[in-house]
């Protein structure tokens, strides 16, 4: 359901029913405020932003299956304006500020301290209005933990089944996303597809060249050569500007 002209839409993501309520509560009582939706569970909490797309997203952290840093890696580029971390455990505060959270809501919280968060969010969100979200960092969940990883660092990205692999340096992490997810969040700015199962980055790219059964590889500068598909060949050359000349009359 499209929500009412010029209000923050919100959503309040929290397995604990009574934790939920009152979070309504207090939303309920600012007339700028619509709540559009309110979930019990992480794998619901995806459905309904990546649905609704809303302005401001309450967020617990610890919840089963699918918790809130769960959440945070796969949206993607579906990541609210702005989103509010709701949790009774404080060590999770600088994870969450490292993955760009607006605020930390430790349980139990007072009217006055929610109130200051709710503000916070309407600034945040006034300020972003239409300007387009720029994909800096990635948030990779693995054993317990969340790394924060600049999308700067990464050298290729490869395909593999329901996740990507990133290879960092002699590094690789798994990211649930597809590589169209990928390819689309990354744009079209430091990474090139040259491949269905393979993204570069431009950066990295040290030369081309044709390969044993008489294609094109793409050589990246620790040696690495990747397959370069037909199909994309023409759009890694105009990146890379193979072909321009200078000409003299």
């Amino acid at each position: 359901m499209a929500g009412e002209r010029g209000k923050i839409r919100a959503v309040v993501v929290d397995d604990e029913p009574l934790a939920r309520s009152s979070l309504k509560v207090l939303l309920g009582r600012d007339p700028e405020i619509e709540l559009v939706s309110e979930c019990g569970s992480g794998m619901e909490a995806l459905r309904e932003i990546r649905g609704k797309k809303p302005d401001l997203v309450f967020l617990d952290v610890q919840m089963p299956e699918c918790d809130g840093f769960d959440v945070l890696e796969q949206l993607g580029k579906d990541l609210p304006p702005a989103m509010v971390f709701v949790t009774a455990y404080d060590q999770y505060a600088l994870r969450a500020f490292e993955a760009g959270a607006l605020d930390y809501l430790l349980k139990p919280f007072d009217n006055a301290r929610f109130g200051k968060s709710l503000e916070r969010a309407k600034e945040r969100i006034a300020l972003g209005k239409d300007v387009p979200r720029k994909i800096e960092r990635l948030a990779i969940k693995n054993a317990g933990e969340i790394l924060f990883l600049k999308i700067s660092e990464i050298d290729w990205i490869e395909a593999a089944d329901y996740y990507v692999c990133l290879h960092v340096g002699a590094r690789t992490h798994l990211l649930r996303r597809s590589m169209n997810e990928v390819e689309e969040e990354l744009g079209a700015g430091m990474f090139c597809r040259i491949h269905r199962s393979a993204i570069v980055n431009l950066e990295r790219v040290r030369r081309l060249e044709t390969s044993e059964e008489g294609g094109t590889d793409v050589v990246l500068g620790d040696g690495t050569k990747l397959g370069l598909s037909r199909r994309y060949r023409k759009q890694l050359q105009g990146r890379l500007g193979v072909g321009r000349q200078n000409r003299t009359p």
